[in-house]
C-alpha cells in the first residue's frame, strides 16, 4: 500500500519550483502587452540594479537544493528567511503591478505562506533513536 504522505523537504523544495515558475511566467507573459519591448528598451538600468535583482531570483533557485539537503534546523530557518526576502523582492514590482501580476503575486504568497507553515512545524533538535 502507497502511502500519500509528502517528506516536508520534497514538498518545500516543490514549493520553491512553484514560486520560480510564477516569477518566471509573470515576467514573459509581459512580453504579451503591447509597447512593452519598447518601453524596456528605453530604461536606463544600472549593473547594480540588475545583480540585486539576479541575488533576489538567486534565492529561490537556491531553495530547490537547499530545502533537500539541509539537516531540519537549517532548513527551517533558511526557508523563513529566504521567503522573507524574496517576498520583499517580489513587492517591489507592486507599485508597477497590473491585473496579471497581482494574480501571480498572489499565488507567490500562497506559497510563500505554506513555505513558512512547513518549515515553522520542521524539529529544531535532532532526535536520537535508541
Amino acid at each position: 500500500m502507497k502511502s500519500n504522505k509528502i517528506e516536508a523537504q520534497s514538498l518545500l523544495s516543490t514549493l520553491w519550483i512553484f514560486v520560480l515558475f510564477n516569477m518566471i511566467f509573470r515576467d514573459l507573459h509581459q512580453f504579451a502587452n503591447k509597447g512593452f519591448l519598447k518601453e524596456i528598451m528605453s530604461l536606463d538600468v544600472s549593473e547594480e540594479l540588475v545583480l540585486v535583482f539576479g541575488f533576489v531570483i538567486e534565492v529561490p533557485i537556491l531553495m530547490v537544493l537547499l530545502s533537500r539537503i539541509l539537516k531540519d534546523k537549517a532548513n527551517k530557518w533558511t526557508n523563513i528567511i529566504a521567503v522573507s526576502f524574496t517576498a520583499l523582492g517580489a513587492l517591489s514590482f507592486v507599485p508597477s503591478a497590473d491585473l496579471d501580476d497581482i494574480f501571480f503575486m498572489i499565488m507567490e504568497f500562497a506559497a510563500f505562506m505554506a513555505i513558512i507553515r512547513i518549515a515553522w512545524k520542521l524539529p529544531t533538535q535532532n532526535e536520537i533513536h535508541i
